[in-house]
Parts: C-alpha cells; structure tokens; sequence
C-alpha cells in the first residue's frame, strides 16, 4: 500500500482531537505547501528522479524562454499590462450556435486569443479575451492588484510573472475549446492559426503533466501550493474533460491527428491513476474523499491559500467522483473508490443547519452557521482528516473548528459551506444501479 494514501495530517495540530470537545477552538496552525525543488526530487527513490529532474529542468527551461521573449520585445517597444477581466475570463462564450463561430466577432476574439498565448504554450486567467490583441511588450498576463491581507496568498517573484500560463479558473482550457469552435467553422487557411494554437496548446498540457499523472496549478512551474496535484476548482478535471475531447476526435475535435488523440487518451488515462491514488484512507483503513491539492512528488494531501488547510474537500471530492463514474470502463479498483467516495460524503453531510446572513439569536453579523431543524444537507468545505469534522482556515494561517469563530473578513469572503455535493450523490446513485458495491 502507498503510504501516503494513509492519513497524514500536513496541518501542525497540537491540540487535543474535535471529538468531545465542549466549546469552539483554536486547533491548529495551517503549514505552507512545498515547491517541486531539486532538493526535494533528490530525496526520492532513485527510480524516480530522473524523470523529476528532467520535468524540472524543462520547467525552468520554459519560464527562461517566456521570460526572454518578452525581455526582447520591450528593447523596442513599451511595457505595458493588459486589463484584468472577470474572475475566470471572459469574451468566450462556448455555448452559441455553430455558425456564430464562423462571423466576425468569434474570429476577432480567436485572434487576441491567439496573441495572448505565451511562448510555452499555456494562457494566463482573468482575462477579458473579446478586448484588443496583444501588442509587443505587453505582459502575457494582467497585474494582479491584491489587498494588503492577500498579498502573502501568492507565490510570485513579481507581479508580472503571475499564473503565467495556469489551468486554474479554466485558464487556457476555455481558450482552447473556443479555438476548436472556431477553426471547426473555417476548415480551409482561415482557420490555421487557430489551430496551430490549439496543437500548441495542447502540447503545452501534456507537457505540463507531472511524471506521476497530475497537473499543477500553473505552468512552468511558479512555487508554493501552485506546484501542487491541483483538484481546486475542478482545475484537473477539466483538464481530463478536454483531453477526451481531444481524444474522442469528433465534432469540434475531428481536425486532430491519431497520434495527438492517442497522446491525449493516454495522458486521461494516467490522470486518473493519479486520482485513484490520491484517494485519503481514514485511519481504519477506509477510502474517503480528497484534498484540494496533493504534494507533486509525495501526493500527501497540502494547503494552499493561509486560510485553506490541509484537509478533505467535499466540492472536490464531489467532483472527481463525476469524473471517475464517467469512465466508460471502469475498474474494479474504479468502483471501489466511487463507492466509498459517496458513502463518505453521506457520512459527513451536515443536517438542521444553515450557512446563511439570516439573523438569529447568535449575535454575529455577516454570514455564520446557526440551527434551523429539518435544514439540510448542506457540507463544510473542509474536513479534518483524522476526526472527520470540519474545520476552518483564517488569513492568520489559524485553524479552527466553528466557522462562527473565524473573522468577519473571512466569513463573508469563502464558501464554507455549500449543497454542492449532492448532485454528485445525485449521479452516484444511478450510476451504482448499473456497479453494484461487491464484497
């Protein structure tokens, strides 16, 4: 058995466990998750390190180059910083008719989409795509203008070079899957570039693959939690979405070439291994669900932001179990683990509570969790891995067990609580009519 499917506790708990305990606390401190070094690497198995090393080497390789280029266009032109957009992009409206595709506007906004792909391959997030292309010297990316209490949330040398090329907020998969919309609509020379685009893109997915079948948050690498198996978000499993897209070949996909469909259906396929294997045991040995991010080179479960532990996550857990049930041919190793990702999520599902503003007889402004018999299921965010209670984050890296304790900021500024996960049991349950739990 992987040890570090076993229960590991990344957070640096001191305190006595949730269980039994007759009022809120502070329990613990959240511990910063660790970059993929050359340090690191040379602690693995030997087996394991040249791959490490050689993924690492191609990492840097690649920011160099980024870097580089724009260094060379600003010896003749202006710096300058592109607009921040909406939270997750905007300007690439995926869902219009087939023809819209083929009209002006589509066409202009696949050339800026074009313009903005960096040297690597990848796209940067939070960009409004149907504004002006890139012009040279312009950032790849637009400056991020944090509040003082976020700043230590990002792990950056400079603002400049921030989620420079990133699968997160749909970054890079949405630009890709409106260039196949477009180009399916302009099958001749019109529609080159956005497919060469496209082949770029995608080379630059595959390539971002860690050896062990994960994908980290930003690539070429960036440091922090961004170095990590990233599940937040739905970042990886939209990844493996667009990668059986691609390896399907049909529809917006047909122009791809067998062997790119075969890159991306192997790619898929060791996706999942690598979810399968970040499954959490509980320490009675029993599959449970999954953490945000899991450590690059040991898998463990790790946290990202100050206030974003180390922990299970019911939305992602939520998530990759749709994932692994819409595989057409799943294993029996597959089976087990959807099964008792779902019994898991039954399990810790909150009853005659609500998240809510709704004033009561608490005291506290701004969102807290308060009574309301018959309310519910609503899940926690966050689960602590070894009591299997939830637990909440602060942006003084302070862990605690009642979200009514954390401030004020923090309350109103995260979803830590949410009906999400029912869809996925919601799906679960016809999806076990047809895989019956054996044993």
């Amino acid at each position: 058995m992987n040890r570090f499917r076993t229960i590991l506790l990344a957070t640096t708990l001191s305190c006595a466990t949730l269980a039994g305990m007759a009022q809120a606390a502070t329990i613990g401190t959240m511990t910063p998750a660790e970059p993929v070094t050359a340090t690191r690497i040379a602690a693995l198995p030997a087996a394991q390190r040249a791959a490490w090393d050689g993924y690492l080497a191609r990492s840097k390789a690649l920011m160099a180059a980024d870097q580089a280029a724009l260094v060379a266009e600003r010896k003749d032109h202006p710096a300058s910083n592109p607009p921040a957009g909406p939270s997750g992009g905007g300007g690439m409206p995926l869902d219009r008719p087939a023809a819209w595709y083929a009209g002006a506007e589509a066409r202009r906004v696949a050339a800026t989409i074009v313009s903005f792909q960096t040297p690597a391959g990848g796209w940067g997030k939070n960009m409004e795509r149907s504004g002006p292309a890139r012009v040279p010297g312009e950032s790849w990316v637009p400056h991020e203008n944090l509040p003082a209490n976020a700043r230590e949330d990002i792990v950056s040398a400079t603002p400049e070079w921030r989620y420079v090329g990133t699968i997160d907020n749909n970054a890079t998969l949405d630009e890709m899957r409106f260039l196949a919309r477009v180009q399916a609509q302009a099958p001749g020379k019109e529609g080159d570039a956005a497919r060469a685009a496209f082949r770029k893109g995608l080379a630059y997915l595959l390539e971002a693959q860690f050896p062990n079948g994960g994908w980290p948050q930003v690539y070429p690498l960036q440091g922090g939690y961004h170095d990590a198996v990233t599940y937040n978000d739905d970042a990886m499993a939209q990844v493996l979405a667009l990668l059986d897209d691609v390896a399907a070949r049909k529809g917006d996909f047909a122009f791809v070439t067998p062997a790119e469909a075969a890159k991306a259906r192997k790619a898929a396929g060791r996706g999942i291994a690598v979810i399968l294997s970040t499954q959490v045991r509980a320490g009675n040995g029993a599959l449970t669900g999954w953490s945000q991010q899991h450590d690059a080179l040991t898998l463990a479960p790790v946290g990202a932001r100050n206030f974003e532990p180390a922990a299970l996550s019911s939305n992602e857990s939520a998530r990759l179990l749709a994932v692994l049930m819409a595989q057409p041919s799943p294993s029996p190793q597959l089976v087990a683990a959807v099964h008792s990702g779902a019994a898991w999520l039954r399990s810790v599902a909150v009853r005659d509570k609500v998240w809510s503003n709704a004033p009561d007889d608490s005291g506290l402004i701004g969102r807290h969790l308060s009574s309301k018999p018959g309310a519910g299921p609503i899940w926690a965010r966050y689960y602590d891995m070894k009591t299997q209670q939830p637990i909440f984050g602060d942006r003084d890296k302070s862990i605690h067990d009642d979200a009514n304790e954390i401030s004020l900021e923090r309350r109103n500024g995260y979803s830590w609580y949410g009906a999400g996960p029912a869809q996925a049991l919601k799906l679960y349950d016809e999806w076990a009519k047809a895989h019956p739990q054996k044993g």
